[in-house]
């Protein structure tokens, strides 16, 4: 198992990064409620295909946990149910958690998807703390840091569900995308811990210390944006998805903010490539970071500007939650460095 860890490791982090991805299609096609319940769907383990299956009718079998609409209103089932002509309040309980109550077959699948992803990343999490657990004697760090990924792993699905209880509270979805952020990292730490290769890049203070600034940049401007999407999302709900020219209409300034933030993000990584060049420090990683940060910043600019171009919002945030683990695995490897050059 030691010698298929470090794939695993590279699995895990994969895995990570696809729930991002399904993640962001969820927001970008607004199916974020497809699922009003968690871990289910309606009631459901496989969502419903069609709204005739949550809507309530007379002469029909619903088993206990099925969630219907009725009347712009959810209902459980409390226990199996055969209606008959009219509809019996005893049978069902309101469905409190919130109140939002439409069904788009696309959306609960969209949702779904995002769900199953987590899942299979989960089991990929169990792999890896196994196979932590035989490092036990080795490296304590190994296994400390695989748990820790897991437990958080097991605290986003905890979150996962909130998020939908509240209704895409936009405080419960930051801490989502954050605690996200912070399980990459953590695997990056053991990616090159368990990696042991000696290191031939150069250190240099300042470098290291505009790394620094520049994880916690985007660590910040990631959190920001997810704020700014929430704002995009409410204004999707009272004009409607095809409107999309309407998205940042009259926008608060959370986006503002978000918008002019980006130059500052810039000019820092820019510092790293110029100190990277003149010092010679050897980090490829740095060009793969700026071409992020163009990436990221053309999406941004089409987003605004076209009307949100179709998959420009899942690239722009996925191209932000890869550029922050590239910009936190440099800074591990420039903490490494040899030479050191002030």
């Amino acid at each position: 198992m030691k010698n298929k860890f470090p794939r695993v490791v590279q699995i895990a982090i994969i895995s990570v990064y696809i729930i991002f991805l399904a993640g962001s299609v969820v927001r970008m096609t607004g199916s974020g409620m497809g699922c009003p319940d968690w871990p289910k769907c309606f009631g459901y383990y496989i969502p419903p295909t069609s709204e005739e299956q949550i809507t309530w009718k007379p002469n029909t079998e619903f088993k206990k946990g099925f969630i219907i609409i009725k009347d712009e209103t959810l209902f459980v089932a409390e226990q199996n149910v055969k209606t008959s002509d009219d509809f019996n309040q005893n049978n069902w309980k309101k469905y409190t958690k919130h109140n939002y109550a439409k069904f788009n077959k696309y959306h609960s699948w969209t949702e779904y998807i995002n769900r199953l992803t987590s899942v299979l990343a989960g089991f990929v999490f169990l792999f890896l703390i196994y196979g932590a657990s035989k490092y036990w004697k080795k490296d304590k760090r190994i296994p400390y840091l695989a748990f820790t990924s897991f437990f958080l792993m097991l605290v986003e699905a905890a979150l996962g569900k909130m998020v939908v209880d509240t209704n895409l509270k936009p405080e419960m979805i930051t801490i989502h995308m954050v605690i996200g952020l912070i399980i990459i990292a953590i695997l990056l730490q053991l990616k090159f811990i368990i990696s042991n290769k000696k290191t031939q890049h150069r250190y240099n203070s300042l470098f290291n210390k505009l790394l620094i600034v520049s994880v916690v940049f985007s660590l910040i401007q990631i959190a920001l944006g997810t704020q700014v999407r929430q704002f995009i999302d409410e204004q999707v709900k009272q004009f409607g998805f095809e409107n999309k020219n309407y998205s940042l209409m009259n926008p608060s300034f959370k986006f503002y903010f978000h918008r002019s933030f980006t130059i500052a993000i810039v000019l820092v990584n820019l510092g790293l490539f110029y100190l990277n060049q003149i010092k010679n420090l050897g980090y490829k990683l740095v060009n793969w970071i700026v071409a992020l940060i163009f990436l990221e910043t053309i999406t941004g600019i089409l987003m605004y500007y076209a009307s949100f171009p179709l998959g420009t919002q899942a690239t722009h945030l996925l191209t932000g939650a890869i550029l922050f683990g590239l910009q936190f695995y440099l800074w591990i490897q420039s903490r490494k460095g040899v030479n050191s050059i002030q």
